[in-house]
């Protein structure tokens, strides 16, 4: 293509989270005759709250393109165009005023990435956001001194619902899965059943859907028809 794209650039002592783009005919494209683009460590979770995300946008308005990607598929966030004049800037702003570091690019590893996990969800099987976290400071080297012959991604999934895509989107996935057998609180299934518990935590209590039916609703939906409900009491096939 008409883009030159290779490690040309970088801030000291990093080898990756900047990629190098040139155009090939800069006299007569000089206003995209540098338009590198930086990668911003995501938190984990992707937690943001306003005036990060407005710190952020103003950065990259004033610094480089405006121009941004929430999210690629390593999970960062992606800055757009800037020329290499500004990198050290961008760089300085964004540790030392705002506290996020750079992203992994190049043969190295990504940006380990993950899904909201326990702070959100009640699907999740394990704390995404911790070890998360917890890798990406173990692998800061391997993250930003490229020292592999290809890039290399993890992906933290909280549950086999896989909500970042970690079998697709990673080479090394990590998925939650139940560890023991399924325990029931059977009190609470019949309170349930009961009405005491609004079905679909409540999305349909405007309307008007009739007594709840756990054989229909819940039961006859499972597709390896792993329950049953006999004589107020739930059962679940665990292999199923």
């Amino acid at each position: 293509t008409h883009w030159k794209h290779g490690g040309i650039v970088g801030v000291f002592g990093y080898s990756g989270g900047v990629i190098g783009r040139y155009c090939d005919q800069p006299e007569m494209f000089p206003g995209v005759a540098h338009f590198h683009t930086i990668r911003v460590n995501q938190p984990a979770g992707k937690f943001y709250n306003t005036e990060w995300l407005r710190n952020l946008c103003d950065l990259w308005e004033f610094r480089g393109s405006g121009i941004t990607n929430m999210h690629g598929s390593t999970g960062d966030i992606v800055f757009l165009g800037t020329v290499t004049e500004q990198l050290e800037e961008i760089f300085f702003e964004l540790t030392h005023k705002h506290g996020q570091d750079l992203g992994g690019s190049g043969s190295n590893l990504r940006t380990p990435s993950d899904c909201i996990g326990e702070a959100r969800c009640e699907y999740a099987c394990y704390d995404t956001q911790a070890l998360c976290h917890f890798l990406a400071n173990e692998y800061q080297d391997e993250l930003h001194r490229p020292a592999f012959p290809y890039k290399f991604k993890f992906k933290f999934d909280g549950c086999p619902n896989c909500c970042v895509a970690s079998i697709a989107r990673s080479d090394m996935s990590f998925i939650g899965t139940w560890r023991d057998d399924i325990r029931i609180d059977q009190d609470a299934v019949a309170a349930y059943v009961g009405g005491e518990y609004p079905p679909n935590a409540g999305a349909h209590k405007d309307g008007n859907w009739g007594a709840f039916d756990i054989q229909k609703e819940v039961i006859d939906l499972c597709p390896t028809g792993c329950m049953k409900y006999e004589g107020g009491q739930l059962e679940i096939n665990d292999k199923e």
